[in-house]
């Protein structure tokens, strides 16, 4: 088989990486992927972006399957596009992808099917959006409409900032047209949960869950990131949360995608919020997360090509998924300056023997370099959470770039 994997991300190094234990898998392309799938044995990095271009080789190559890692595409249509030339792809068509892609979409579509969520308004006008501002509750959650890449969400404790949210998103146009409109919602205490699965549009099979850290600081301080760590299974999902998520929000889930009739072979995440009154759904996304699936993937006993196959050939409702009755643990490390500005183009000194996943991070002139703001994540897989957690940062420990930074308190629980 060949394989096409869209994406640079540590995502989709991770997706590599197991798509690659598949021993009929004998050449995956990454376009254009990183520094970690350049270093792959099977692998090869294109430098390839539009999605009209991503279809032309594919076709000319004669690829088996093209798996989409980031959501941007997803929203862009490439499933429908790639689907017309019939060529197989795994993902959302355009229509569902709007799950990701619109907060209010997502947000109506959770109330019409009943998806238990937190209480909500659309504003188009950032004079409406101020006036209500003025009379609700505090904290609020404010968000921007379309996509920001993980950080178009402010908890604001006042309306002092609030009113500077509104002005950076609508005004200043700081994520450009995905901040022109905005959902403002209520604020839920709890502790969060990530759940990735994958549906044929008749299934919902539910992944083991995970938890990630979105914050830059320790003890969740700091404006929110792409995610700075994650573990899995997440402690807080009992067997009572589950069978509470399966109820309020799988099931439902799955009901509007039969009613709307999407076009759905693909990923859907769960982003979760356990509460005193039981599980609330914060968000859709379409795809796998973001550094969930670095923990994720290493637990999965199934091989993820034959999963995705029953999924494109409606057979999920067969499917055996299993996962081993391990821990994970994955540790983020960024650039200096992230999630602002930073610098790039330092070299990465990393022993073979470190279980990594590279992100921005680039393979030149016979070095690993740093090439974004999350460079690259340890991972490791133990018995139990504390052992798992030891051994990612152990490997972390033995990584050294120029102005790195990571988190120490990744899997510590303080709820």
């Amino acid at each position: 088989m060949k394989i096409l994997i869209v994406g640079n991300g540590g995502r989709e190094h991770a997706i590599a990486w197991k798509t690659a234990q598949n021993p009929k898998v004998e050449k995956i392309y990454c376009a254009p992927g990183n520094g970690g799938t350049a270093l792959m044995d099977k692998c090869e990095n294109i430098d390839i972006e539009q999605i009209e271009s991503l279809a032309d080789f594919a076709e000319e190559n004669i690829v088996d399957l093209t798996i989409v890692g980031p959501e941007v595409p997803l929203v862009n249509g490439i499933v429908d596009y790639f689907k017309e030339r019939d060529l197989k792809i795994f993902g959302p068509s355009k229509k569902a992808a709007a799950l990701e892609g619109s907060k209010s979409f997502s947000k109506n579509f959770m109330k019409k099917y009943g998806v238990k969520t937190a209480d909500y308004e659309v504003f188009y006008e950032r004079d409406k959006a101020l006036e209500y501002l003025e009379v609700c509750n505090y904290p609020i959650v404010i968000k921007a409409d379309g996509l920001a890449a993980g950080k178009g969400v402010v908890i604001c404790e006042n309306y002092s900032q609030a009113e500077d949210t509104i002005t950076k998103f609508m005004v200043e146009d700081i994520f450009g047209d995905a901040g022109k409109k905005v959902v403002i919602e209520e604020f839920l205490v709890g502790v969060e949960a990530s759940i990735l699965s994958i549906t044929d549009g008749q299934v919902i099979l539910p992944f083991v869950s995970s938890k990630d850290h979105k914050q830059i600081y320790d003890e969740d301080k700091g404006p929110n990131t792409g995610g700075m760590g994650a573990i899995a299974p997440n402690p807080y999902v009992t067997e009572e949360v589950m069978k509470d998520f399966n109820e309020n929000i799988l099931k439902p889930t799955l009901k509007g995608i039969k009613e709307e009739n999407f076009d759905y072979k693909g990923i859907v995440f769960f982003g979760v919020i356990i509460t005193k009154n039981g599980a609330y759904l914060l968000e859709y996304n379409v795809r796998m997360g973001d550094p969930e699936t670095q923990a994720v993937l290493p637990l999965m006993d199934s091989n993820l090509i034959e999963l995705i196959e029953a999924s494109l050939n409606n057979e999920l409702s067969s499917f055996d998924l299993k996962w081993k009755n391990s821990h994970s643990c994955c540790v983020v490390a960024v650039s200096k300056g992230y999630p602002g500005k930073y610098e790039k183009g330092f070299k990465i000194n990393m022993p073979k023997e470190v279980h990594s996943f590279i992100a921005g991070g680039v393979f030149k002139g016979g070095n690993l370099l740093t090439n974004g703001g999350r460079v690259l994540c340890t991972y490791a897989v133990e018995n139990n959470l504390e052992h798992s957690i030891k051994k990612a940062y152990e490997d972390m420990g033995k990584i050294d770039f120029h102005g790195m930074y990571f988190r120490k308190d990744i899997g510590k629980l303080r709820y």
